[in-house]
């Protein structure tokens, strides 16, 4: 049997809501429902679950990102939060070992973090993908998993992005370069 995580993408605030720094707007917040239904099944079935949020801490001239886009997931600010009923999921749920929150300063969320070391401890060989922006940190995260050799697992109904056309080319890349099952 597949041991298998889930990972939650930049699912906050600054990437949804409609105010948010960097919002995906509607698209994003139209796949809050199915993002909430797979992270309960995932908790109850008692598989690992990361939240793996953005953080960015105000003024760092040294983060690619500054030059690219308006500050956003700043350390400390409501931004950051969990979008909508994710919070209360996670909030009600964040005692149990195998739900996670961990924070990430580049796209990918291997990138700079202790993800893949926290997978193979637990066994993991497939990671299921879901959040915010499909063609820019889902993207770069389905990437290292595939270069890690896990086996990649993408929702098209739980990934948005504030791009449609990059959203599209990405969903055909997860397949077609990645050999994820995109369902």
């Amino acid at each position: 049997m597949e041991m298998k995580a889930l990972i939650n993408i930049d699912y906050t605030y600054d990437f949804v809501a409609e105010d948010g720094a960097l919002t995906c707007g509607e698209p994003g917040q139209k796949i809050e429902g199915r993002i909430v239904e797979l992270t309960k099944e995932f908790i109850a079935n008692g598989e690992y679950v990361v939240f793996a949020i953005d953080v960015h801490d105000r003024g760092d001239e040294f983060h690619p990102e500054t030059k690219l886009f308006p500050p956003h997931n700043l350390r400390g600010t409501a931004g950051r939060d969990l979008f909508g009923t994710l919070k209360e999921v996670y909030e009600m749920n964040s005692s149990h070992e195998h739900v996670v929150f961990m924070d990430k300063t580049r796209y990918s969320a291997f990138a700079g973090t202790d993800l893949e070391m926290k997978l193979r401890e637990r066994g993991i060989t497939e990671v299921h993908l879901v959040g915010v922006c499909t063609d820019i940190c889902v993207l770069h995260t389905a990437v290292d998993a595939y270069n890690k050799g896990f086996k990649i697992v993408v929702y098209k109904d739980a990934v948005a992005s504030f791009n449609q056309a990059g959203h599209e080319w990405a969903l055909g890349h997860f397949e077609q370069s990645l050999g994820a099952e995109v369902k």
